[in-house]
């Protein structure tokens, strides 16, 4: 089996990653990425799961472990495997604000066009993401809103090990979340 955590960037993937780790998976990571303002805690990321397009055969090195693939990435998973997705939610003016403010932090941030555009072609993707994850029978996965885990990080440890099927130190995991980081909220929260 190879467990993966999956979004949209700025999601919540590393705090996914961060609770499974302290809950016991052992993570395919190689610290290329290292921690910073827009994440104290660490990425936890591969960087060479990136080839996955052109090298899928790559993903065999996550047997047993836990690995993030970006959203775009998971498309290019190759059958033949056991895949459990984990796959983060958070609302798409969220996503666009902690972004914009990661790229204004690191001196990388345009204009963007229009917000609206760039909201309705990452909710196309999502479509087609989960479309994809739910057509493919070697493929499990499960949807976490960022909230949830930010409300109840224990009920979600405990379902994530349900869905895992593995022991996990669910006190451990919910010890990763801390609130203070959740920095870019939607009005409504």
């Amino acid at each position: 089996m190879i467990t993966i955590v999956s979004g949209l960037p700025r999601s919540g993937t590393s705090l996914m990653m961060q609770m499974l780790v302290a809950g016991g998976m052992p993570p395919l990571s190689d610290g290329e990425r290292a921690a910073d303002a827009d994440n104290p805690r660490g990425y936890l990321e591969w960087e060479r799961i990136k080839q996955l397009p052109h090298d899928p055969g790559c993903i065999v090195e996550g047997e047993g472990k836990v690995v993030k693939v970006i959203s775009r990435l998971l498309l290019s998973l190759p059958a033949g495997h056991d895949y459990r997705v984990i796959f983060m939610q958070r609302p798409l003016p969220e996503v666009l604000a902690s972004q914009d403010q990661m790229m204004r932090r690191r001196g990388t941030y345009k204009e963007a066009a229009n917000p609206a555009a760039m909201a309705a072609a990452f909710e196309k993707h999502l479509r087609e993401v989960y479309a994809w994850l739910e057509a493919k029978p070697y493929v499990k996965s499960i949807r976490v809103p960022y909230r949830d885990v930010l409300k109840q990080p224990e009920e979600i440890g405990q379902k994530i090990a349900g869905f895992l099927k593995i022991p996990l130190n669910v006190q451990s995991m919910a010890q990763q979340v801390d609130g203070s980081l959740y920095r870019n909220r939607s009005r409504s929260t």
